[in-house]
């Protein structure tokens, strides 16, 4: 069987060196750079990731600039990539990286693990890539490219199911070529094996694939079911005084942690500025009667893996001073703003309503 699996795999790397994209970070042996695409392609399409690595690459070139740099730049440079736990992660272990082990990066499976925001995945894919270490990568597409090979009906999201992919995603893995296995079967299924109309027409391994045999392909892999989103109703409050806004910094461990906000007020439903302005929360905050809100805008959703947002923006001029107002927000000049690190709802509101905000277009 092991000679047969090795068969698959050569397959998969002769299709590999013919169709593989020329992406910067399989050009480079640098397992900085090789960890900084990956996290940036968790969750993340190419198309979008290409532009931060580039970024990324240029403002940080090491990973003593990297650790050298402030969370809040960090983050703005992450900004509108979203799962910003990613970027503080990143920064976490940086620092790491050059204060615990002198700047060097670790080339084991199991120190590149010890990494803060690194799994198996990530760990497999910088020791093979990096050092040509035999561990096997299984993310998306390898679940994919293996479900239908082998017609594995097991659920890709269960316990079970990740056990079982990794052992036979080891077991195909060819010790000698390590890094290009793992490439090729990634690219395999992103480019090859796709989720929607695979080129099945023109696939080197069809004859042996089973769902494509028994007609499986719209089936695998196979999933559980999808996590329930939860929604949540967001109001902000764009509260001006003469040339400058309110903003304060997102806290505790919920979504875009550490981030900059407009204040907000979370309800339970969808409101208005009439039921607004008797809530409580609303009262705390603007501890002033002297106020106008000028503009409403209307709902915009936004939709994260978990959550389904529905956000409201309220433009507020002060007649009064804003120093009156909490203590926990911060008052910055209208033309600063786009100097912190925002959700990126607040980032496209912005730009779509300059006018209102009285910025440069």
């Amino acid at each position: 069987m092991i000679d047969e699996n090795y068969k698959l795999s050569d397959s998969l790397c002769g299709w590999y060196e013919e169709n593989k994209r020329d992406l910067p970070w399989r050009n480079t042996n640098n397992p900085y750079l090789i960890w900084l695409s990956e996290i940036i392609l968790q969750q993340t399409r190419v198309a979008q990731g290409m532009d931060y690595f580039l970024k990324f690459k240029t403002h940080y070139p090491t990973v003593k600039d990297l650790a050298m740099a402030s969370e809040d730049e960090v983050l703005k440079d992450w900004q509108g990539l979203g799962y910003y736990s990613r970027a503080r992660n990143l920064h976490a272990a940086a620092k790491y990286i050059v204060e615990e082990l002198d700047g060097k990066f670790p080339n084991t499976f199991i120190e590149i693990k010890k990494l803060k925001g690194v799994g198996d995945y990530t760990a497999s894919a910088i020791s093979s890539f990096a050092f040509k270490q035999p561990h096997a990568v299984v993310d998306g597409n390898v679940y994919r490219v293996l479900s239908r090979y082998y017609g594995i009906g097991t659920a890709i999201d269960s316990t079970a199911g990740k056990k079982e992919f990794q052992k036979i995603a080891s077991q195909i893995l060819n010790p000698k070529t390590p890094d290009t296995h793992n490439q090729a079967i990634m690219e395999f299924g992103a480019l090859q094996c796709t989720q929607k109309s695979p080129n099945c027409s023109n696939c080197p391994i069809r004859n042996n694939c089973i769902a494509f045999q028994d007609e499986l392909i719209n089936q695998l892999p196979f999933k559980v079911g999808k996590i329930k989103q939860r929604k949540r109703y967001f109001n902000y409050l764009v509260i001006e005084h003469k040339n400058s806004l309110l903003i304060e910094k997102r806290e505790g461990k919920g979504i875009w942690q550490n981030l900059y906000q407009f204040p907000l007020i979370e309800t339970d439903k969808e409101i208005d500025s009439k039921i607004l302005i008797t809530t409580e929360a609303f009262k705390e905050l603007i501890k002033t009667n002297k106020y106008e809100i000028y503009a409403e805008s209307d709902v915009r959703k936004h939709i994260l893996s978990h959550q389904i947002l529905f956000a409201k923006f309220y433009h507020l001029r002060l007649s009064d001073t804003a120093r009156n107002l909490n203590e926990k927000y911060s008052e910055i000049s209208t033309s600063k703003l786009a100097e912190y690190a925002v959700p990126k709802l607040i980032d496209n509101y912005v730009r779509e309503e300059t006018n209102l905000l009285s910025l440069p277009k």
